[in-house]
């Protein structure tokens, strides 16, 4: 099983919740509809990753986004999360009318910062990603379609989240190819004040 880190600690998620097209702006990008209610889908515990790989046969984009760990069936603690996504496929398998999981829930396709636990205000909340230096995607909770509390709801509305699971709630604008060499940077911040990040090189 694989672990990510709270408060320097290894915890173990039973499974990955995702939110697609949560911002509009995101949906505009790939020239998807806006969706009527969330669009949910699960990545396992085997998609948790330390690291980002570049994958020649299958090119993979990134997808930043703010993520939160469950306790007692709560938002208990918040970090930054990198939703892989062959995204080539992905289109192929939407054409098709076919699920995404080839394409979104594969081994190492779910690379996280540190949570730490979190009990400030979420409607604060907001994401910063860099590679190389530069800002490529930055949101936040204003430009959520689906806000964290109700995303939670609609989550709980048809299984159960255990504890030690992560609720990722979607991308914003910016996503792009993962390339060999590349420095990522993903920051969360609560207003102006830095609360966690993480930094990986792509292998």
């Amino acid at each position: 099983m694989n672990f990510i880190k709270l408060d320097g600690k290894d915890i173990q998620p039973s499974k990955i919740v995702c939110i697609g097209r949560n911002y509009v702006d995101h949906i505009e990008e790939l020239e998807n509809e806006v969706p009527a209610e969330p669009v949910i889908f699960i990545k396992p515990n085997s998609s948790i990753s330390g690291d980002i790989f570049f994958n020649e046969s299958d090119p993979v984009h990134y997808e930043g986004e703010i993520s939160f760990l469950i306790r007692s069936g709560k938002l208990f603690a918040v970090g930054f999360g990198l939703d892989l996504t062959k995204r080539e496929l992905q289109s192929s398998l939407k054409d098709k009318g076919l699920p995404w999981e080839r394409a979104k829930s594969f081994d190492k396709s779910a690379v996280f910062s540190e949570f730490v636990s979190f009990s400030g205000d979420v409607s604060c909340l907001r994401m910063e990603l860099y590679i190389n230096d530069n800002l490529v995607q930055q949101a936040g909770y204003a430009l959520m379609l689906n806000k964290p509390d109700d995303i939670l709801n609609e989550i709980k509305s048809f299984f159960s989240l255990e504890d030690g699971d992560v609720v990722m709630t979607g991308t914003p604008k910016g996503v792009g190819s993962v390339n060999v060499g590349d420095l990522f940077l993903g920051k969360i911040y609560e207003g102006e004040s830095l609360i966690v990040e993480g930094s990986w090189v792509v292998k």
